[in-house]
Parts: structure tokens; C-alpha cells; sequence
């Protein structure tokens, strides 16, 4: 069925839906208690996962519970290719899905996402990722992007570990975290957006036309919960 990474709309309660941020001088910065411009995206034949904003461990986050659920909060983009720079993020999982494998086509859950989706030559994709494009744009309205990088907590494969969705190759997972060691703490990242593309897809970025955030865990049934705090893109 759909590419849980194609962050393509299935169905949106945002009051905001449609709305298109430019980068400009000094960046996007999202905080979790603002909800302008987030769209609640739904997967056909998926539960919806539950987000809520709240307080946790005295800062403003916010809470995403699964439960055999999968679905995200996504920001259209335009961010120019030549104007893409830092990622900085935070977020805190309670617990780890033991049978999730993001390798493995039925088990690929994880607590946590950030999804980022590039325009491109879609002249480039293969025969299959044609076909796969075109059924995700005839069940959600929108095509497949040209190319998807998500940053996830993995259960076990080793940080900077590159991880092709087995559905297709246009979605690639940079693990950014592994394993429970760091379970119920918050963890705050910086990356090099376009030098993590290149190095996952192996050539230039285009321009970033959406974000993403998602917790999943449709594929092994299960039940976690996770915080996100501020995303900011310089």
C-alpha cells in the first residue's frame, strides 16, 4: 500500500492545509506548542497515531502515542537546494518495539521520525518506482518525491547506518539513534542536510518540499510513546 515515507495526505484536519513556507534569512524554526501550517496526514487502512501538545520534563513538547497506529504532522516546504543548511532537532522515546526491524518490509516501525521530501527528475525513476509513484498519487491525490531521507531511532543497526526502504529505494532512513540506552531522556541532534543526502542517495539534493514527524507501529502491532521538541532549519 502507500509508502509510509512519501508523506503524501491520505486526510487533514489543519486549518492551514495548502500553505507553502519559504526559507528566509535566519531559518524555519517550528516549535510543538505553534500548530500553524502542520497538516495531520493519514495512511489509507491505518490507524491514526495519537498527537497532543503538552509539558514534559518542564518544556514544551509534543506527545505522539501509538498504538498498532501509524500516521504523522507534515509542513510544506520551499527551501531551495542551494539554500539548504543545519538541521537541529530534539526528541524522547519511553520504550523501544522489540520486533521492529527498519530493514525488514513487515517490522520497519520506529518511535521516531523526521521526514524530509525533495523535488527532483522523477524522468530518473526506475520502471517499479513509476508504478509505485502513480499508485501513491492516485490513493493520496499527490505523487511520490522525487527522494525522502528520514532520521530514526533504531532498534539495533549502529548510528550512521543507511537504511533503503525496501518498497523503494526513493526512501532512504539515516539512523541518528540506536537501541535503549538513551530511552526517557531527551536527545538533541544538529545535521548537515545536504551533505546527509549525498550521502544516502549518493548525488545532490533538490529543493526541500515538505517535513514530516512520525511514530509508527502498525507493522508489529505494538504500543510506544515519544516527545518531539523544536525542529529549526537554518
Amino acid at each position: 500500500m502507500l509508502l509510509a515515507g512519501c508523506a503524501s495526505r491520505g486526510a487533514s484536519d489543519s486549518a492551514s492545509e495548502g500553505k507553502v513556507l519559504t526559507h528566509q534569512a535566519g531559518g524555519l524554526h517550528f516549535k510543538p506548542q505553534d500548530k500553524a501550517g502542520w497538516e495531520a496526514v493519514t495512511l489509507p487502512g491505518k490507524l491514526r497515531t495519537a498527537f497532543r501538545l503538552e509539558k514534559h520534563d518542564h518544556r514544551d513538547a509534543l506527545s505522539a502515542h501509538a498504538q498498532a497506529s501509524a500516521s504523522m504532522l507534515r509542513q510544506r516546504l520551499n527551501v531551495p537546494a542551494d539554500q539548504l543548511g543545519r538541521l537541529q532537532f530534539a526528541w524522547q522515546i519511553d520504550n523501544l518495539m522489540a520486533d521492529a526491524d527498519m530493514g525488514e518490509r513487515d517490522s520497519g516501525d520506529s518511535p521516531v521520525r523526521l521526514i524530509l521530501a525533495f523535488e527532483g527528475d522523477r524522468g530518473r525513476f526506475s520502471a517499479k518506482n513509476a508504478m509505485l509513484s502513480d499508485l501513491t498519487e492516485a490513493l493520496t491525490g499527490e505523487p511520490l518525491p522525487y527522494a525522502t531521507l528520514m532520521y530514526v531511532w533504531c532498534n539495533r543497526r549502529p548510528v550512521d547506518s543507511v537504511i533503503v526502504n525496501p518498497r523503494t529505494d526513493r526512501v532512504r532512513k539515516l539512523v541518528v539513534e540506536t537501541g535503549p540506552a538513551h530511552i526517557r531522556q531527551w536527545r538533541q541532534y544538529e545535521r548537515d542536510v545536504r551533505a546527509d543526502f549525498e550521502r544516502a542517495f549518493g548525488e545532490a539534493p533538490g529543493a526541500l518540499v515538505g517535513m514530516a514527524i512520525m511514530t509508527d507501529s502498525d507493522n508489529t502491532r505494538g504500543h510506544v510513546r515519544a516527545w518531539y521538541g523544536d525542529i529549526r532549519l537554518d
